[in-house]
């Protein structure tokens, strides 16, 4: 029996170090022309498919592809039976049928990560680390099946899912080495018969939901520091893509990480979501997803007082000054606006050009994107996969619907890939006003619209007409602009002449309500962390 889908699973968070590299621009692609459209031979896509089939038959027989939920070390089937079908996107073909887990579940695994974390805080700093290095070592052994199971349930190209692999690996490897630098203080006390001490210890269990955009890196950039600081988890992933996550749990238990300490559970989103939120050994709740479902889970949380770490949807815009590198502008456009199919919380969501080079830019735009290849994830030389769903689609349909009727142009794209499924024309349209829906929502799709101003202070007051503030972008090559600019922007990340900017060595999260809380870098160490004031006295 399927299990229904809830909003705790819907997503839109991440990016990695993966470029996209496509053709020179070249004279401008004629009005409403279709992206990379031309139908594949229909034994072509048998093939593809085919392919996939073999993958996935391939990880199951080795033994990689996971299709129970793990608790307390355990595999474990749901109490009832019931079971989720996981489909390939590209194909709606079935991978597995996993458990659709509830309540029940989630408090049994509570209560794994509950008893371990007693033994797992007072390991050594050292001993930690040693094991999520191993973690580390080991994924980054077994990057080719992770990249192929990820390509298998999240549709992105083969070339983009290994390079997932890598930077989502790399969040374990930080964390590793900052597990041995988490350092207290002695302050200077005011009397000279007393002490002050600082100690930094673990907060305790932590609930971790993440989305189906990045199935491992939006999971390692939450469990590598949370273990790393003695804490113990509790992995809710997407039910669109829970089998990355549970390979992943099955290399962390054969790195040496004891029995639970990560638990992962998937199914009913809002029961497991309540049994997080309810229970008080659960200490925090770490989030990447909507802002919807962020809001209800920091409001779930004041009922124990959580600790909550939210990164949630975003509305990048791109700002692309006249005075721009044209070329390094539209590399790093096309990488902020394209990968994952547009399906990142960090993607360019409005790209606000400057009125002089606005025609130019947007011709050399639309030439580059229609030279990209869309297909399979398994196909050669494809930089563009489906959408994660049928929904996915129909959003981006309404929100190009809306904007022509307002006004907006197509000049590339705008409809379903011939491919069929939940394929999509990359697409540019211009004459974007910042009142049409698609300025004002995530698009989360591969839709570039572009919009037009005239001065800098213009463009900073467009860019902050939003209450998302998670990812920005701007190119010129004005270095006082750039300063002035990154520093006006109410955002959390910027990129100066970049599109790719998330590392693990750098803080990523937003302000406003794109959320609270830091993810990577020293910063996301102490989200995982409690703060003790120790007073020593009668020393005289």
């Amino acid at each position: 029996m399927a299990c229904f889908r809830s909003v705790f699973s819907t997503r839109f968070p991440q990016s990695h170090r993966l470029f996209l590299h496509l053709a020179s621009p070249l004279p401008r692609a004629p009005a409403h022309t279709t992206a990379a459209a031309t139908p594949q031979p229909l034994f072509f896509i048998r093939q593809i498919n085919m392919q996939a089939q073999n993958v996935a038959a391939r990880l199951s027989s080795s033994g990689f592809l996971h299709a129970q939920g793990l608790v307390g070390g355990k595999w474990t089937d749901a109490y009832d039976g019931k079971t989720i079908e996981v489909r390939n996107p590209a194909t709606g073909e079935v991978i597995a049928n996993v458990p659709c887990m509830g309540r029940n579940e989630t408090n049994d695994a509570i209560t794994s990560a509950y008893d371990a974390f007693n033994s797992w805080k007072k390991l050594t700093a050292a001993d930690r680390s040693k094991r999520l290095r191993k973690w580390y070592d080991l994924l980054m052994a077994h990057k080719e099946e992770l990249g192929q199971l990820i390509t298998l349930e999240q549709g992105k190209p083969l070339k983009e899912a290994i390079g997932e692999v890598g930077y989502g690996a790399g969040f374990i490897e930080f964390s590793a080495e900052e597990a041995k630098r988490v350092y207290g203080d002695i302050i200077p006390s005011p009397l000279p018969d007393r002490r002050l001490f600082v100690l930094k210890q673990p907060v305790g269990v932590v609930g971790a939901i993440t989305p189906w955009n990045f199935p491992l890196a939006m999971i390692t950039r939450k469990v590598g520091p949370a273990l790393a600081c003695g804490c113990t988890v509790v992995i809710k992933p997407s039910e669109l893509t829970p089998l990355t996550a549970l390979a992943a749990a099955e290399l962390s238990l054969q790195a040496g990480i004891p029995p639970g300490v990560v638990n992962v559970v998937m199914g009913n989103a809002s029961e497991i979501g309540e049994a997080l939120l309810s229970s008080p050994k659960v200490r925090k709740i770490t989030f990447t997803g909507s802002t919807a479902v962020g809001k209800k889970l920091m409001a779930g949380s004041a009922g124990t007082v959580k600790k909550v770490s939210l990164e949630l949807g975003g509305n990048a815009p791109c700002i692309v000054f006249d005075d721009a590198d044209l070329e390094v502008a539209l590399k790093g456009t096309l990488a902020t606006k394209f990968r994952n199919s547009g399906q990142t919380c960090v993607c360019a969501n409005r790209i606000l050009v400057q009125e002089g080079i606005y025609d130019k830019f947007a011709d050399a735009l639309s030439t580059a994107v229609q030279n990209m290849k869309v297909g399979n994830g398994f196909g050669e030389d494809v930089v563009q996969g489906p959408l994660i769903n049928e929904a996915a689609v129909q959003k981006v349909e309404s929100l190009i619907k809306d904007a022509i009727s307002k006004g907006a142009k197509v000049i590339l794209g705008g409809k379903r890939h011939s491919l069929g499924m939940t394929f999509y024309e990359p697409t540019v349209i211009s004459d974007v006003k910042n009142e049409m829906l698609i300025s004002r929502e995530e698009v989360f799709g591969p839709v570039a619209p572009l919009l037009k101003f005239k001065t800098e202070e213009e463009a900073i007051h467009m860019a902050n007409d939003t209450n998302a503030g998670l990812a920005a972008y701007l190119f010129t090559t004005n270095v006082q602009r750039s300063w002035r600019v990154s520093e006006a922007l109410e955002y959390g990340i910027v990129g100066v002449n970049e599109g790719i900017v998330s590392t693990e060595v750098a803080p990523f999260g937003g302000v406003k309500q794109s959320g609270v809380g830091r993810e990577g870098s020293k910063y996301g160490m102490d989200e995982y962390l409690e703060i003790k004031y120790v007073c020593l006295g009668n020393l005289s």
